[in-house]
């Protein structure tokens, strides 16, 4: 029978367990033996699962307390020098968590590592930062460590590492962008060859190292590389078995590559990897067991099991009986933990979901399907039922919505003023001053305000209730930006629970989850909506609170909308119609807001994008493509107002330094941009780009608790008007305030402002 594997199993808990306890942790309402104790209990919890679902290469090591890339680079003593982390001593839990968030106490003030997106996922890593100075050694034990716990509990697993290729990839120098980090590879490897060694010794079956850069455009010296570093692990091995695993696309140049390599197994995405299945058609793979990744770990729809028993079938023929493993795509991280909870779902929606248990699930029914299909007969007829019904459902394909696409033009896609033209006219409108200062939209969530809103949604609080608590929290930010000093206003999203799901929860065509959390970034979990039909929008979504904060200053107030391309990449979204169809009836339902808003006499208006490099497909030659659908779906929801209504938008945490081109073409008036963690290095695309729009680059991290001082935000502002024209710049934080604190958001705004002015040679305001 076919052996069952999972490449990786979410950590953050069912009932966000470890947000709690980590969170708790830096609140110093916890001990580390208390957070310590949640990871052992979720890590426990997930390998019982696994195993009493049948799966026979159960992960380990894929737990952490922040990130699998931060882990390893914990591992691997790679710790920047300005965390002061002494060379003989296993690498500390707060200095790990100090090269995630910055620190700012007891003398030490330190910024926290780069964070960015993890290849087209929410998902964001912490970027290693490599040079010819950094020096390696063991200094951590966590994937040993992992291994004897679960052997301890009596469950053999195998332990995963994020492979040392795809590591120094993954990694940056900033004072060199050119550097080579492949020479590092050699001394890289002393370490992983340490840390196979101990397992092999521990008596680990089988180890998985996680090679995803190779989905990505690849170099032969890459791929010599890659050749290098699993000829040295193969020797060391010894009885201990290698899995090579690779996810979220095709590894086109490297197959032959990962053919010819002396491990025993080689994972493939043959999901989202299409071309991964021609190759094997057309190649073999010489002798090795095949990770066939064929339950989707991106998407929370159920897999067809009839077409993929059928596939398994020919998988075999193709690499030996005994050489087939049934597998997850990529890791179960990127979707929510258990369906079962979701009791508000009606029931003909549910039965076409699977969440991470359940996929578990469908992996070990497919490894004992393709043997007996008698044995899971059951699961066949009620997976063909749930099919069917979902391809005749009635709600899945509204004809307006349809034909309204259908009849947009090209007209409906431009603004009808120049660049020029509209600047002008704004700037006769708004009268700001040179280095306007802004924030980028939400102001902290208080627990009070989670608070009503969740006694609201349960029906405690009325909605006059509700909506007097919205208006006195966003008067009570309006106030407080005027004394900040702050040149246009946010209403501060009080009422919003997530910046995707909340305008999922007012459009058509949107399923919402109660429990369906997924990990973004450290502690920081979404729930990402269900795209299940036809978007269109019944009516305003934002309208009446950004009126009414409007209504009660004379600065300018942005109107904060999500757009539709950032609404498409972090929604669950339908597989049954193509992505670009369904961003386009997303940017209508847009646009619908946008032209409300500037009815309202809203005269500035965001529609953030952050996740529009993220959608990009893994190889180049792809991008095209999707650039030809994705910008214009921008376009199309802001195209709909007059000159003299600002259109800004939002990017952050993704290197946009390839696709500058693009993000010109989406003919925002304004643009803010991460510009903190990466060291100016965004600002570089625009050294050789004449970027004509107007710019915030991000003069302070958010993701960090640290308030950094003004002279720093000043330094920022100076280096982008280095490369910018002063004219154009604006002054904001890097992205949202939402997850940050008021004891740390207001004085980091305060030294904003006077950044700010020191760029206008006007004394600092006076602050409380």
């Amino acid at each position: 029978m076919a052996l069952s594997h999972i490449v990786g199993y979410p950590r953050i808990g069912q009932r966000r367990e470890l947000k709690r306890a980590t969170e708790a942790y830096w609140d110093d309402a916890v001990s580390r033996a208390d957070l310590e104790a949640t990871g052992a209990t979720l890590r426990l919890e997930a390998w019982q699962r696994m195993r009493d679902a049948g799966i026979d290469l159960i992960p380990s090591n894929t737990f952490s307390f922040y990130d699998q890339v931060l882990d390893t680079t914990a591992m691997v003593g790679a710790v920047p020098a300005r965390y002061q982390q002494p060379d003989d001593e296993p690498v500390d839990l707060d200095t790990y968590f100090a090269m995630a968030r910055g620190a700012q106490s007891d003398g030490l003030d330190v910024t926290a590592m780069e964070m960015t997106k993890w290849f087209d996922t929410n998902y964001h890593y912490i970027v290693p930062e490599l040079g010819p100075d950094t020096r390696f050694r063991l200094a951590s034990t966590k994937p040993v460590d992992e291994y004897l716990e679960a052997r301890a509990a009596g469950i053999e697993t195998v332990p995963v590492l994020v492979g040392p290729v795809s590591y120094l990839l993954l990694g940056k120098n900033h004072d060199d962008p050119d550097f080579d980090a492949l020479t590092l590879l050699p001394s890289l490897l002393q370490v992983y060859l340490e840390v196979l060694g101990r397992l092999r010794d521990a008596g680990a079956r089988w180890v998985q190292f996680d090679e995803p850069a190779l989905v990505l455009d690849r170099t032969d010296g890459e791929l010599e590389a890659l050749t290098t570093a699993y000829e040295a692990l193969s020797n060391a091995a010894g009885e201990t078995q290698i899995i090579i695993e690779t996810y979220f696309g095709d590894v086109d140049e490297a197959f032959h590559t990962l053919a010819a390599l002396p491990v025993a197994a080689i994972g493939l995405d043959l999901h989202r990897g299409k071309r991964n299945l021609e190759l094997l058609r057309r190649h073999g793979l010489r002798g090795k067991y095949l990770v066939a990744g064929l339950v989707d770990g991106r998407n929370v729809w159920i897999n067809d099991l009839d077409a993929s028993l059928g596939l398994l079938g020919e998988l075999r023929a193709l690499v030996g009986a005994d050489r087939l493993i049934v597998s997850s795509s990529c890791s179960l991280m990127h979707t929510p933990i258990e369906l079962g909870r979701e009791n508000r779902l009606d029931p003909e929606l549910r039965s076409w979901l699977a969440f991470a248990n359940q996929k578990v699930d469908e992996v070990a029914a497919l490894a004992t399907g393709l043997d007996d299909r008698e044995a899971i007969a059951d699961v066949l007829g009620a997976n063909r039922a749930a099919l069917h019904s979902r391809r005749v459902s009635p709600r899945t394909n509204d004809p307006a919505v349809d034909a309204r696409v259908r009849a947009t033009t090209e007209a409906d896609y431009r603004r009808p003023g120049s660049v020029e033209a509209r600047r002008e006219s704004q700037r006769s409108v708004l009268r700001l001053p040179a280095f306007p200062t802004t924030t980028i939209g939400s102001f902290p969530q208080t627990p009070e305000l989670r608070e009503a809103r969740a006694s609201h949604n349960a029906g405690e609080l009325d909605d006059a209730g509700y909506e007097a608590v919205m208006e006195s929290e966003i008067e009570r930010v309006i106030r407080l930006q005027e004394e900040i000093g702050l040149d246009v206003l946010v209403h501060g999203e009080p009422e919003r629970n997530d910046m995707v799901e909340y305008f999922g929860e007012q459009l058509n065509g949107f399923a919402f989850t109660r429990f369906g959390w997924v990990q973004s970034f450290g502690t920081r979990y979404v729930k990402p909506p269900i795209v299940f039909g036809d978007v269109s929008r019944p009516g305003p979504m934002t309208v009446r609170w950004s009126q009414y904060a409007q209504s009660l200053t004379q600065h300018p107030v942005k109107g904060m909308l999500t757009g539709p391309v950032t609404i498409l990449n972090w929604s669950f979204i339908r597989d049954d119609q193509p992505r670009s169809e369904t961003c386009r009836q997303i940017a209508l339902a847009i646009r619908d807001e946008v032209v409300d808003l500037e009815a309202a006499n809203i005269r500035v208006i965001q529609i953030d994008e952050p996740a529009l490099r993220e959608g990009l497909p893994l190889r180049r030659k792809d991008w095209t493509g999707y650039l030809a659908w994705a910008v214009p779906c921008f376009r199309l929801s802001a195209s709909g107002v007059r000159d003299e209504t600002q259109i800004h938008t939002h990017m952050c945490y993704a290197d946009f330094n390839d696709i500058i081109e693009a993000i010109s073409d989406l003919d925002a008036d304004v643009i803010s941009i991460e510009n903190s963690r990466s060291d100016a290095e965004l600002l570089e695309a625009f050294r050789a780009f004449r970027y004509d729009k107007e710019i915030g680059p991000g003069v302070y991290d958010i993701h960090s608790p640290r308030v950094p001082p003004a002279d720093e935000m000043t330094s920022h502002l100076q280096e982008a008007t280095a490369v910018l024209d002063p004219r154009l710049v604006w002054v904001n934080p890097d992205c949202g305030l939402k997850t940050r604190r008021y004891d740390e958001t207001v004085p980091a705004l305060e030294h904003m402002v006077a950044a700010a002015r020191a760029m206008r040679g006007e004394p600092a305001p006076v602050t409380s």
